[in-house]
């Protein structure tokens, strides 16, 4: 069946298609490449991520995708420095983890020219709170994430005004209380909107299922949180200073360890997923991965998807992108 529907909007992307957006030397032929890509994969908006990194890194990355001014960029998402040095980092490196302060965070800003409009942090770290209330003021998203939060720590970065969580069910330590625990608590808070990884690496099928169901879909969005590893075959790729791996699986991992280190996940494919494992009508689906994410952060989705959806196998291929 032949569908048409609004343009995707990846608010979760460290890179694509052999680019990787952490790289302070990264070209602007390299990012025209990776957008275009993502453009056949039908994302026409999207928020490049920027992981925790030193300052100056972290600066140099920003220059060059403020500078590049792509029509698809919708800004940047600040992807730490200001998260939980425990096992809750994942790939993040430790090393670079740094206090939550509104003096590190303008200087970044500057670095960006303003166009850091997401930010993802763990509301248990020194400053943490002043911080989610400085952002929020200024028009900044806050989402919680790669965390060891209390629950009653989740609920007072909602009320210093944290609006999301990133890639909920991930970015937490392996073992958690059954209850109460911050997922429960994300969950449960209203003012919450989710964002999910559906590659069937992150979640299980049964999960993601049973969150987008708590949640409700009004207030879950799909994300990749793809890496250069993503549209790109099988083998070694960087994210930052770290080398990834590849496997034949989709898998994203460190090197000679389980641990996920992003994904290789396009956002067509999160669609398709999400549609088969939770039973959603694809526009619904869909609307995940456009419409609600581009409002997370002030905006809308951008040009028309053609797309061929086989409901009975559960799989979509983009034919054509119009607009911009």
């Amino acid at each position: 069946m032949r569908v048409k529907q609004p343009g995707l909007c990846d608010i979760q992307v460290n890179g694509f298609a052999g680019v990787d957006f952490n790289q302070p030397d990264v070209s602007a032929a390299q990012l025209d490449h990776a957008a275009e890509a993502m453009r056949r994969c039908g994302v026409t908006r999207f928020l490049p991520t920027l992981i925790t990194a030193p300052l100056e890194d972290f600066a140099a990355c920003a220059r060059k995708l403020t500078r590049w001014g792509h029509a698809s960029m919708l800004g940047i998402h600040a992807e730490g420095p200001y998260i939980s040095p425990t096992e809750a980092r994942g790939a993040h490196p430790v090393e670079h983890i740094v206090p939550a302060s509104v003096d590190d965070f303008r200087r970044r800003q500057d670095a960006a020219e303003g166009r850091i409009v997401l930010v993802t942090l763990a509301p248990e770290v020194p400053g943490a709170l002043a911080l989610t209330e400085h952002l929020a003021a200024a028009g900044v998203r806050v989402a919680i994430g790669h965390s060891n939060a209390s629950p009653a720590q989740v609920r007072d970065a909602v009320r210093a005004g944290a609006t999301l969580s990133t890639h909920l069910g991930n970015g937490c330590v392996s073992r958690l209380p059954r209850h109460p625990n911050l997922i429960w608590e994300q969950l449960a808070a209203d003012e919450l909107t989710a964002c999910f990884i559906a590659d069937g690496h992150h979640l299980a099928a049964a999960t993601l299922k049973s969150m987008i169901r708590a949640k409700t879909p009004a207030r879950s969005v799909l994300v990749t949180d793809a890496t250069a590893a993503a549209a790109a075959p099988p083998g070694t790729y960087r994210l930052g200073g770290l080398e990834i791996l590849r496997d034949g699986d989709g898998r994203v991992v460190l090197p000679g360890s389980s641990k996920l280190a992003g994904s290789a996940l396009t956002l067509d494919q999160a669609v398709a997923r999400t549609a088969r494992d939770t039973g959603l009508p694809l526009e619904d689906a869909w609307a995940l991965a456009s419409a609600h994410p581009a409002a997370c952060v002030g905006a809308s989705p951008a040009g028309r998807v053609v797309a061929e959806w086989d409901a009975a196998a559960g799989s979509l291929a983009v034919v054509e992108v119009h607009g911009t």
